[in-house]
């Protein structure tokens, strides 16, 4: 309606400018010329508010407003859409390579540091730009693990490709028995096998598969994440209901993971010298093999790096020779 009024006020300004007699002195050339520059005027402003509004989401702000009262109502603390923000966590969605994006985030500061939030990020550039948008939830574990990702084999591609934004190297994907390879792929550091066999024991296995099989999930640091390719952050009760469910049962055998311990930071020692024997474990942590996991090897990249080192070679060789 504003665009209307702005068109039909336009229009007669104009036309009254162009003479004493305004409407009766304008020429049909006149009338288009002016006719046009209304039209101009009116819709680029319309145009502009548009691709404002459709990329920044949560702009209208009446969702954000609902959202900081829910928060408020639930002991959190909403923090509104950001551009070119960074949340500075260690999940694999937040990748210092990928350009940063919006975020949308409520935060609970209590001993379970809840993090629910929506992420848009973007890599590429030109024709090969492409926009990532997650869900995600995170909670504190208390004690740092070894870097372990379950894919979900539920939300991959029809050709069964993953959806997360790294390639794991599948020489860390680790079988486990039962039917828990179904529904996820566990990938843990080469060598910590072991470790991950301690922390997912058949019952917390079956947690997750009963629970969170529509999630992937990571665990990095001493962080639990869950990643969903919707939003996470939203006014729905659903999904909070289905989200909080799922953190609590997750969460509840967290005491487990508490008591592991990184044998390679040192060995459990037992001093039997005194009336009560002392054991002193190892210090809590992860040694620097198991903190992250790493990417699948590109074999066309290393055949360019060897490729391009042999043409050097070849034409410094020619140079040198010139002037030998």
């Amino acid at each position: 309606m504003a665009s209307v009024g702005s068109f039909v006020f336009l229009l007669v300004f104009w036309a009254w400018v162009i003479g004493e007699d305004g409407f009766a002195r304008a020429q049909l050339s006149e009338w288009l010329l002016y006719g046009t520059g209304a039209v101009v005027y009116s819709v680029i402003p319309v145009l502009i508010i548009f691709h404002a509004v459709r990329d920044w989401p949560g702009a209208g702000g009446r969702t954000q407003f609902r959202l900081d009262r829910f928060a408020r109502a639930n002991g959190m603390t909403y923090r509104p859409v950001r551009h070119n923000a960074r949340p500075g966590l260690p999940g694999m969605i937040f990748d210092a390579a990928w350009q940063p994006g919006d975020v949308d985030v409520l935060t609970r500061y209590d001993a379970t540091g809840l993090i629910v939030g929506n992420a848009r990020f973007t890599t590429g550039t030109g024709k090969g730009r492409t926009v990532h948008k997650w869900g995600y939830a995170s909670v504190q574990l208390g004690t740092r693990l070894p870097h372990i990702v379950l894919d979900a084999r539920g939300n991959n591609s029809l050709a069964g490709h993953t959806n997360l934004p790294r390639d794991l190297d599948p020489r860390q994907r680790l079988r486990l028995e039962g039917d828990f390879d179904r529904y996820f792929t566990l990938y843990c550091p080469r060598d910590y096998e072991r470790d991950a066999l301690y922390l997912f024991t058949p019952d917390i296995m079956a947690r997750f598969v009963d629970h969170a099989a529509e999630f992937d999930v990571e665990i990095v640091d001493d962080r639990l994440f869950l990643y969903a390719k919707r939003p996470l952050a939203t006014l729905d009760p659903e999904t909070w209901e289905w989200l909080r469910a799922t953190l609590a049962v997750l969460t509840e055998k967290v005491e487990q993971w508490r008591r592991w311990r990184d044998d390679r930071l040192g060995t459990t020692r037992v001093d039997r010298r005194g009336r009560m024997p002392i054991v002193t474990r190892p210090p809590k942590g992860v040694a620097a093999p198991g903190r992250r996991l790493t990417d699948r090897t590109s074999w066309w990249g290393v055949l360019a790096i060897v490729l391009a080192t042999a043409v050097l070679w070849a034409i410094g060789t020619d140079v040198f020779g010139l002037f030998g």
